[in-house]
């Protein structure tokens, strides 16, 4: 009987070649099957472009109360915090040596009219001297303009708001000396009605901007001012519409940025000096806005957008894109999908070139948009 010798090295080369077919058979079949994908049909529609400026609220005016005649402050007549109207009276100084000069005043300038009326009789029967009815006269305007001095210092103990809005807190109380040169102000007030909102920009902004302005993108007022729509810290949008002033720009030599200048309307004073908002400006309308859902948007490697679309021979195509803004969930797309595009939002694990797909509308896109978030 013959003896067979058994050889590993065959053994092994078998197996492989064996596991090798075996690995073959179900990659061509995976590649080769129609994969189930969800996916969102291109349907371009019009949106109101708009962009947001982040800026700060600031007092229009910011008024000083400060004492015009010297005494002791008698009486504070304000409450700290609050609003007040022009002409209010916040503090009365002391003010009995000022009436008696002021009724002193007043009974020269009576002395004098007497003696100036007297004077002209005799002037006119030739008893006086024209030099002697001239001096009369003269003590009759000296003793008026002196009344006059006496009654505006008597007013002036009464210390009234000059503007209307905030006042601060108060820097004397009762008892306190003021003086009419004094540096310290007696207190301070701000003027919010109307409100500035200063805005910092880059000087390209600005000139982006200027460019909508004179283009007629950007809705304006009555006066030709550029309209703009506050948005408050809580998403919510404030009720007044403002206007920004290009006019009043300011630019900062150091950063190279210009502060943009909006007045706002605030008869309720519910805007506050220092608090931060958004002015939102409208450039205009595109009737034509191509979206596409954000988890539709693959990047390669260096960044670049890219989706995947179903061509006409239903198989999986991988485009490049040129997005723009965030709409809400939803990219805005400027290059590279048109209407009818089918764009996969479902299924993206199991796409490659060219692999055939049953696609159905997807059930994972639900567009959240907020049509006047658009910002450049």
């Amino acid at each position: 009987m013959r003896s067979i010798t058994f050889n590993p090295t065959y053994l092994l080369i078998g197996l492989g070649l064996l596991l090798s077919a075996c690995g073959e058979e179900p990659s061509r079949a995976s590649y080769n099957r129609t994969v189930s994908v969800g996916v969102f049909t291109i349907t371009p529609q019009p949106l109101e472009i708009t962009t947001d400026l982040p800026g700060r609220t600031v007092a229009y005016r910011l008024a000083e109360v400060r004492p015009q005649v010297n005494g002791i402050v008698k009486e504070r007549l304000l409450t700290e915090g609050a609003n007040v109207k022009i002409g209010q009276q916040l503090y009365q100084i002391d003010d009995q040596k000022y009436r008696a000069t002021f009724e002193r005043a007043q009974a020269n300038l009576h002395n004098a009219e007497l003696l100036r009326k007297r004077y002209k009789e005799l002037l006119q029967s030739n008893s006086v001297s024209k030099q002697q009815f001239d001096d009369a006269d003269a003590a009759w305007q000296l003793a008026k303009a002196e009344a006059e001095i006496a009654k505006i210092d008597l007013a002036y103990t009464k210390v009234v708001a000059p503007v209307t809005g905030r006042i601060g807190r108060s820097s004397v109380s009762e008892g306190a000396l003021v003086t009419s040169g004094q540096a310290q102000a007696l207190a301070t007030i701000q003027q919010i009605d109307p409100i500035y909102v200063d805005i910092r920009q880059p000087v390209s902004e600005l000139l982006r901007l200027q460019k909508a302005l004179q283009d007629g993108r950007i809705k304006r007022s009555a006066d030709g001012e550029a309209k703009i729509v506050l948005l408050l810290e809580d998403g919510t949008s404030y009720e007044h519409e403002g206007v920004l002033r290009f006019s009043e720009v300011g630019v900062d030599q150091e950063t190279g940025s210009v502060t943009l200048r909006a007045v706002v309307p605030n008869p309720d004073w519910r805007l506050l000096p220092g608090m931060f908002v958004h002015g939102r400006l409208s450039l205009g309308y595109n009737d034509s806005v191509i979206l596409v859902p954000q988890q539709a948007v693959q990047r390669d490697a260096t960044g670049k957008p890219a989706v995947w679309v179903i061509n006409e021979e239903n198989k999986a195509e991988r485009r490049s894109i040129k997005t723009g803004r965030t709409i809400g969930n939803m990219w805005m797309v400027n290059a590279g999908l048109k209407a009818g595009d089918e764009v996969v939002t479902e299924g993206l694990l199991n796409m490659r070139p060219g692999v055939e797909v049953s696609a159905s509308p997807a059930s994972n896109v639900h567009p959240i948009l907020d049509f006047t978030a658009a910002n450049p």
